[in-house]
């Protein structure tokens, strides 16, 4: 009989510590006219211009047709203060492959991997030019070379760019918690697990600037959809 009331206790304390996460999904828009993309000129290498039988263009400003903005970070700003979250374990990819970086946008910890790796068969670099902490600069001239780095300093954003290719950009997010997130081709997102508690979110582009928004995660109920616009303007 103890040990039922036991295994009870233990079953209801998980179901009360699990329901003081949540998530906060929602979606960043553009108001107005899409962008026109830039066509790239990738002639300068030919190593870069036969991956591609057509035009390739800028992924500086992606909008879909319902006006969804593509590769904005999102994350608390502010609101978690005082507490402290371990690295992930897992590294994040940062892949030259087809002469872009991919992702373009991404987000990492700081104390976390982040694993540069080389997919073309051309000489790249990356050039990581941060404020907060110290810049790199890694030649990587050969197909499947893999070498890596960290941060360790919170510094949003971290911009890259390859010397050779001057079309190559990429931008990190550097923050000392786990919650953020990139949108997707819908302009959609989710911040997963975050504690109850007030929260500053801030939506960046690297095109369009900064936007913030305050929301409030209750303990035991639903968050309500986060949503950011920008506009040319």
């Amino acid at each position: 009989m103890r040990l039922a009331i036991f295994f009870f206790l233990l079953l209801l304390g998980l179901e009360s510590s699990s329901s003081a996460a949540s998530d906060i999904s929602g979606k960043v828009f553009f108001d107005g006219a899409a962008p026109e993309s830039v066509k790239l000129d990738m002639k300068m290498d030919p190593a870069c211009a036969k991956l591609y039988s057509g035009p390739v263009f800028s992924e500086e400003a992606l909008v879909s047709s319902a006006g969804g903005l593509k590769n904005v970070f999102v994350y608390v700003k502010e609101g978690l203060e005082g507490r402290s979250f371990p690295a992930a374990e897992t590294p994040v990819v940062l892949n030259q492959e087809g002469c872009r970086y991919s992702p373009r946008v991404f987000g990492i910890q700081t104390g976390q991997i982040l694993e540069l790796t080389n997919r073309d068969a051309t000489i790249h670099n990356v050039r990581a030019t941060a404020k907060e902490q110290n810049s790199f600069n890694l030649g990587m001239p050969m197909k499947q070379m893999k070498m890596t780095r960290q941060f360790e300093k919170q510094e949003v954003m971290v911009p890259f760019k390859c010397d050779v290719h001057p079309w190559m950009r990429a931008y990190a997010g550097v923050l000392d918690h786990p919650f953020f997130a990139v949108t997707d081709e819908s302009g959609a997102f989710t911040l997963r697990g975050l504690p109850a508690g007030d929260y500053t979110l801030e939506a960046w582009h690297e095109k369009f600037g900064t936007r913030p928004l305050k929301v409030t995660v209750t303990e035991g109920a639903e968050t309500p959809a986060a949503e950011f616009r920008f506009s040319a303007s």
